[in-house]
């Protein structure tokens, strides 16, 4: 019995040596991985959200600008999911093609308590595009209006005197962008003002690259996006007011000269004044090195380079 005694303590100090031995390294291993939590906790995340006709700006300039420090998070959606992230609250940073609307600024005020602040960084002419096969080389404003607007009175290329060979049906299709996006908000207001809306039975597509994409393969399209997206597939239309007016082409010249017709400023907005890191960013952004990028991506900067 006594031997049985000694057996059953021994065993039960062997598991308390095990037990205390084992919570002594995890307490040490927890330490350590506590202070790597809190390393990398340091490095700041600065998130980006908006117009898919910024996507491809923003992620560039965040691809530069990003470091051991600042990481930039940058998705698209859409001007419209842009200034919903705003308006929530769960942004840093929206990018749009538009400006934001009273109404927009009252609801993140009263979400948030802080008022949307707007910086212009850069121009882009919302080029018109069609397949580069298509003879047609210039257009109005009211003729686009005429193809894109409500009872439009021109639906085939010959009411604009283009023998379009590729298009077997003579129809002319056309590519739009889905209603939440600042482009589609844009061009509409720029070709038909307020009173007039778009005609239904458009292709609405997601992104400004897909529209350039499926006009590049349809003969029969004409399409509208940023002109940083012209692929070889395409053709950039020259654009008048009237047809009494001179028709310039979509460039940086005449963008910044203010001659064509169809060109806006893109914008960010920071959620009340901007401070930190996200303040850093955005004069990094309207700095030499940004606007380089802005011009390198085939957008205006906000002066000549």
């Amino acid at each position: 019995m006594q031997y049985a005694s000694w057996i059953r303590y021994g065993i039960i100090l062997i598991l308390a040596l095990a037990i205390y031995g084992f919570g002594f390294h995890g307490s040490s291993s927890d330490e350590n991985d506590t202070n790597g939590t809190d390393s990398s906790a340091t490095k700041t995340i600065i998130k980006n959200k908006g117009s898919d006709t910024m996507v491809n700006l923003a992620q560039a300039w965040a691809e530069v600008y990003s470091n051991d420090t600042v990481s930039v998070e940058v998705s698209g959606g859409g001007s419209g999911t842009g200034v919903a992230a705003l308006i929530n609250g769960t942004v840093d940073i929206a990018n749009c093609s538009r400006q934001v609307k009273d109404k927009e600024k009252q609801q993140a005020k009263a979400n948030t308590g802080k008022e949307p602040i707007e910086f212009i960084v850069g121009y882009d002419a919302l080029a018109v595009y069609v397949h580069k096969d298509n003879p047609i080389d210039r257009i109005t404003i009211p003729q686009l209006a005429e193809i894109y607007g409500e009872d439009g009175t021109i639906t085939k290329w010959n009411n604009l005197d283009v023998a379009n060979s590729g298009c077997s049906s003579d129809k002319i299709i056309r590519i739009s962008r889905q209603s939440n996006s600042g482009t589609y908000f844009y061009f509409r207001e720029a070709l038909l003002g307020k009173e007039r809306d778009f005609e239904l039975g458009s292709l609405d597509l997601h992104g400004s690259k897909d529209v350039v994409e499926v006009v590049g393969r349809t003969h029969c399209a004409i399409g509208y996006s940023g002109m940083g997206y012209a692929t070889d597939h395409v053709k950039m239309l020259k654009v008048a007011t009237t047809s009494e007016e001179t028709y310039y082409s979509p460039n940086l010249e005449n963008v910044l000269a203010k001659s064509y017709p169809i060109a806006r400023p893109l914008y960010m907005y920071s959620l009340g004044e901007p401070t930190g890191e996200a303040k850093a960013y955005l004069d990094w952004i309207l700095s030499p090195e940004g606007q380089n990028i802005v011009q390198e991506l085939g957008f205006v900067p906000l002066q000549s380079n």
